[in-house]
């Protein structure tokens, strides 16, 4: 009952804030259209790396005595209207850079475009100031986003690598089902509810070593921003959470690179000037883990998984005209995964392969316009027999995209975006499951498994068609609106679906702000994992037996400034929210010979709540972050537990993360991270009752479960610790990486099985890594 008086309100609600959209359109084009035009001028361009001449996303663009100002775009670009006449002293910052200060002489109604390039920081003690003024931060409400800077990603490192996507995974409020899982559970969402981009490419497993790496290499990514809820219209086909990555276009100078080695992996990467105006980036990452296991000492009782990866990441960019960009992106990934012991066999492969090409182009000197043509294949392998259980499952997704967005900067106040999006959708998924009889071998993909009893072979091609458009007015300097609206069609379903979003900024002095966020988001993405292996994700498209998922999304968000003027600045945020979710999914494990989704899910509605802190320090010597979350997670099935709530395998009640980085000095820097998280729920075992066909003796052991997800794995934490050295090798700038994971060798449990091999049920813990301790070496050339 609750759930659907949720759904009527909420869909009043939407009525009523499409009705407030279209009437704030007209009033703000209404109210500024420009009557002033001739006593004020205007400034648009680029912020660049001097170095590099590599764009810089959210550089900061003030004038000086005046209360204007912006940030710069995803593209580096930015636009600043309604210039006062005269010489006017503009400021220009980013983090790690050194602050630049022009004087500019502006006459009635000119428009000028400008180039601004910035140099780093030469120490990375040294203090670096960042002008964030409250008119250079209004141009977009971002609630709940984080950004950390690649300078801290990079000093932190794990099993010699500096990784993206570990480092996110120190935030509050971002979980893994374990220390070696491919899913993010962002604020009570499953993995396939968030998001994953790397320059506009969707990346459907995003890590390698299924959670322990991320599969994006440092070495190429110049930007990362996480959206942990209450996104913007521009951002749709999830539910939870937006992870969204640039990559480098490279350095437009000169030719550089780096390598690396170490006992986990190696890397090598080069960049630099490609034709008149471009550049290009490659690189490459591979992993030689199957030596490093034989080192190891080897627990039969609890087994090291053996496994390897590797990605390659690529960029070519060119300006072929003052006003136009265009660049041509790829990304490749591959993971297998084997373990046999302690009644389990496994072995899976996991590739990505991905391609854009993008065209953004300026028109005139206050619209911003990018067009992206995109596709992305995703493929998992999954085989094995788990205490005489056989199982052989084969998944693929291949999306084609196109996209066009528009970016308007009609006056400094008002910031107008729109734009559409088509995807063209294939998936493959073929399933195999049975009791095994004796020694049989695991089934050969295609072939006749006459031991199995349930096949599923399904093969699905769908369009899916969206447009949005999104309104953000600043009605005075402390108070600003963002409302957007979108529209998602689903060719096989034949429905039209509606999701408003509206944000609100209060902002009454410089360093505190208020935000309030509200949404409706859909899914059209279902996630197939296995509860006993949560690494394996099986994506699946929603059909017309089960219909989209559906969120509702309240976030308020508190935003504040500490210690401002002292050597130990900090940001600190405090944020709750509450999602209302209608037509979530469990996996039916049951499931035979399926043809519909309805058949492989089971649909059912949840909710997820909470609270979190956050306090970052971003510059200076000391850096890093502390942070909370305290969260619930319920789920309501009616085939579940019959019909009770449950808490989900992502519900965790509580998650401590600190993060601490130091430079010492020129040569050295230490870090060091600990996490302490309230156990994932499992599905227990209660008992076991034994089949056997005429020819055998003993038969085969069947287990009968427990409440789904009704027990709870013991707390999970862990401490790492690295150094940094930082030297002349050979006349290179070379780094001594040193690092120690899981410190005090806590091995957490990773999943429990039950061997009904025997006439005694056996329970095991199969556990995660031990500590591993690694030295690598790093080459700048």
């Amino acid at each position: 009952m609750r759930n659907v008086v949720w759904r009527v309100w909420s869909r009043h609600l939407a009525v009523s804030v499409v009705r407030l959209l279209c009437c704030l359109v007209v009033l703000v084009v209404y109210a500024n259209v420009p009557t002033r035009a001739q006593a004020t001028a205007t400034l648009s361009g680029y912020v660049l790396d001097s170095e590099t001449k590599e764009t810089l996303i959210s550089a900061t663009i003030t004038i000086k005595d005046a209360k204007l100002g912006t940030l710069t775009n995803k593209s580096g670009f930015f636009t600043l209207k309604n210039i006062p006449v005269g010489k006017q002293t503009l400021t220009v910052s980013y983090l790690g850079y050194a602050k630049k200060e022009l004087v500019i002489d502006f006459d009635a109604g000119e428009s000028k475009k400008l180039t601004i390039e910035l140099k780093r920081k030469q120490s990375q003690s040294e203090a670096v100031t960042v002008e964030a003024s409250r008119e250079a931060e209004r141009r977009q409400i971002s609630i709940s986003q984080v950004n950390v800077p690649m300078q801290q990603i990079k000093q932190i490192r794990i099993g010699g690598e500096a990784d993206v996507f570990r480092t996110i995974q120190f935030l509050p409020g971002v979980l893994t089902s374990s220390q070696i899982s491919s899913g993010l559970f962002i604020r009570g969402g499953s993995p396939d509810q968030n998001l994953v981009m790397i320059d506009g490419m969707t990346v459907y497993n995003p890590s390698h070593l299924f959670g322990f790496i991320s599969a994006f290499n440092t070495e190429a990514i110049k930007d990362v921003e996480l959206i942990k809820g209450g996104f913007p219209a521009q951002y749709g086909g999830r539910l939870s959470a937006v992870l969204s990555l640039t990559q480098k276009e490279g350095n437009r100078e000169k030719v550089e690179g780096v390598a690396a080695i170490g006992l986990l992996s190696s890397k090598v990467s080069v960049e630099g000037p490609l034709g008149a105006n471009g550049s290009f980036f490659a690189g490459g990452r591979a992993s030689y883990l199957t030596i490093l296991r034989q080192l190891i000492p080897e627990d039969p009782a609890n087994p090291i998984p053996n496994f390897g990866f590797y990605d390659l990441n690529a960029k070519i960019t060119q300006n072929i005209t003052p006003d136009d960009k265009i660049s041509v992106s790829g990304f490749m990934s591959s993971d297998f995964l084997a373990l046999d012991g302690g009644g389990l066999n496994v072995n899976i492969s996991i590739g990505n392969r991905a391609a854009s090409a993008r065209w953004t182009h300026v028109f005139g000197d206050n619209l911003f316009s990018t067009v992206l043509l995109s596709t992305s294949h995703y493929r998992n392998g999954f085989d094995g027999n788990n205490a005489g259980f056989q199982f052989f499952v084969d998944n693929t997704i291949t999306d084609y995209t196109a996209k066009a967005d528009m970016e308007w900067f009609t006056t400094n106040d008002l910031t107008i975006k729109f734009g559409g999006e088509a995807n063209r959708y294939e998936f493959g998924f073929v399933q195999d499951l049975a009791a095994r009889r004796g020694d049989n071998p695991t089934p050969v993909p295609g072939g006749t498994n006459p031991n199995f009893a349930t096949r599923t072979d399904l093969t699905l091609r769908d369009w899916v068609f969206s447009g949005y458009g999104q309104v953000n007015y600043n009605f005075s300097d402390y108070i600003s609106l963002q409302g957007g609206l979108r529209w998602n069609y689903y060719q096989t379903l034949g429905a039209h679906l509606w999701d408003p979003r509206l944000s609100l900024r209060y902002q009454p002095a410089d360093n505190f702000t208020v935000k309030a966020s509200w949404g409706v988001y859909h899914q059209y993405l279902r996630l197939a994992s296995n509860p006993d292996f949560t690494f394996f994700d099986t994506w699946l498209p929603t059909d017309a037996s089960l219909g989209p998922s559906s969120a509702t999304y309240y976030g308020l968000s508190f935003e504040t400034k500490l210690f401002e003027n002292t050597d130990f600045p900090l940001d600190a945020t405090f944020d709750v929210y509450y999602k209302s979710l209608v037509n979530i999914n469990e996996l039916n494990t049951l499931a035979a010979r399926s043809r519909k989704a309805s058949e492989i899910f089971f649909s059912g509605n949840g909710e997820a709540y909470g609270a979190e802190v956050f306090v970052q320090k971003k510059v200076g010597q000391w850096t890093g972050w502390v942070g909370y979350a305290l969260g619930w997670v319920w789920g309501q099935f009616d085939s579940i537990n019959f019909g009770r709530r449950f808490n989900p395998r992502y519900d965790r009640r509580h998650d401590f993360k600190i993060v601490g980085l130091y430079t010492i000095n020129e040569q050295w820097e230490v870090g060091a991270s600990f996490t302490f998280q309230t156990g994932q729920p499992f599905t227990g075992v209660s008992s076991r009752f034994q089949t056997r066909f005429p020819d055998e003796q003993f038969g085969t052991g069947l287990s009968v479960s427990t409440d789904r997800f009704g027990l709870r794995l013991p707390p999970s934490h862990q401490l790492n610790i690295n150094a940094n050295y930082n030297t002349i090798l050979f006349g290179l700038p070379a780094k001594v990486l040193i690092d120690i994971y899981n410190v005090y060798s806590r091995r957490d449990i990773w999943f429990v099985v039950y061997n009904n091999r025997g006439p005694v049920t056996e329970v095991l813990d199969v556990r995660l890594l031990p500590i591993i301790p690694t030295v690598s070496l790093e080459v700048k050339f």
